[in-house]
Formats: C-alpha cells, sequence, structure tokens
C-alpha cells in the first residue's frame, strides 16, 4: 500500500497527479493547500511518498517538507512546480519536475521513489 501526500493549492494539478499515480499503485492520498496544513495532515498519517508544489497560497512546499522531514524521518520527496529555480529542498528530492506536468517524467519519479522504500 503506497500513500501520498499532495502538497499542490491547484486543485486540477493535484487531481491530476491523483490519476497519475492512481494509475501505478498509489492507493491513498491526502492533498494539503498551505504549508501548515501539509505538516498537519502528514502528522495524522504518514506518507510514503510526498509530491510538493514549491509556491503555495499559504507558505511553501520545500519549507513543509523540511518540517515534515524534521519530524517524521526521511520521506521520498517529489517536486512539481512551476518556478524550479526557486526549489529549495532542505533534503536530496527524487526529482524536481517542472510544470505542466510530463506524464512519463512523474510515473518515472514515482517508480524510483517507490523502489527507495523497498531499500
Amino acid at each position: 500500500m503506497c500513500h501520498v501526500l499532495i502538497i499542490e493549492d491547484e486543485w486540477v494539478i493535484a487531481d491530476l497527479i491523483c490519476d497519475y499515480l492512481g494509475q501505478i499503485g498509489a492507493m491513498s492520498f491526502d492533498i494539503a493547500v498551505t504549508e501548515r496544513e501539509a505538516i498537519d495532515l502528514a502528522a495524522l498519517r504518514r506518507p510514503d511518498v510526498i509530491t510538493s508544489d514549491v509556491r503555495l497560497i499559504e507558505g511553501t512546499g520545500p519549507r513543509a517538507v523540511a518540517l515534515i522531514h524534521t519530524q517524521l524521518g526521511l520521506i521520498p520527496t517529489i517536486f512539481i512546480t512551476g518556478s524550479p529555480s526557486e526549489c529549495d529542498p532542505a533534503v536530496p528530492a527524487v526529482a524536481i519536475l517542472p510544470k505542466p506536468i510530463a506524464s512519463p517524467a512523474l510515473l518515472a519519479a514515482f517508480a524510483m521513489a517507490r523502489a527507495s522504500l523497498k531499500r
């Protein structure tokens, strides 16, 4: 079973990520639109994989991910953003993908993230 936390404030994009990842094995999702909501949702149910935008309506994805990692340990993370140059992840990311999302790139990054869980 693979639970994914999607940190994304654009619902259309969040739904698209759910659709893509659900087709290749993600079983459940939480969607956060703010930095605080992402941290709270991760505390309620530890994700196996995180996808995160950089700019959010409140806060940033990289800050949320850094705090989640501090609280829960390292979790494979894929950043999906329209501003990749602003992505300064506190820990290494599986991938930093530009928007618009290219399905093959997202699926490949998710496969790498899931493979890292099995180690």
